[in-house]
């Protein structure tokens, strides 16, 4: 069931550069926090943090091929626009959606991410990022 589009900002490649940027650091630490296995915590920061990487390479790919980015609110109306995003869009879609579903738990949760879950949001926020990547190349 798609959302309603919500609020959305124009933006255009140089955001989208900057946006892919952010990704690639957000997702380069949440890697290096990760190898920290004998700190429990840390796969929690991992988490959240491949949260945000994906976030930042839905809003690259969106600002270079949509020119526009979600801004509103909810998280998951990013992910209905990355939809629109061709070639590509649906599966890319998809795994921010996974990644905003632990969202919650990385940031705000009581309980500690499973290693299980970390290693799945750092698979879907590299493949956010490479997808961000390809959408600024072409």
């Amino acid at each position: 069931m798609t959302r309603k589009e919500g609020r959305t900002q124009t933006c255009g490649r140089p955001q989208a550069e900057t946006r892919l940027a952010h990704a690639r650091k957000f997702l380069e630490v949440a890697e290096l926090v990760a190898t920290e296995k004998e700190i429990e915590e840390s796969a929690s920061c991992a988490a959240a943090l491949a949260v945000l990487a994906g976030i930042a390479a839905s809003d690259a790919a969106c600002c270079a091929v949509l020119r526009r980015r979600a801004r509103g609110q909810d998280h998951l109306q990013a992910a209905d626009l990355l939809e629109q995003v061709e070639p590509g869009g649906q599966p890319a879609a998809s795994a921010l959606r996974e990644l905003i579903g632990l969202k919650d738990t990385a940031h705000y949760g009581l309980i500690h991410v499973t290693q299980p879950k970390l290693a799945s949001a750092i698979r879907r926020a590299k493949l956010l990022v490479g997808f961000a990547a390809d959408s600024l190349r072409a």
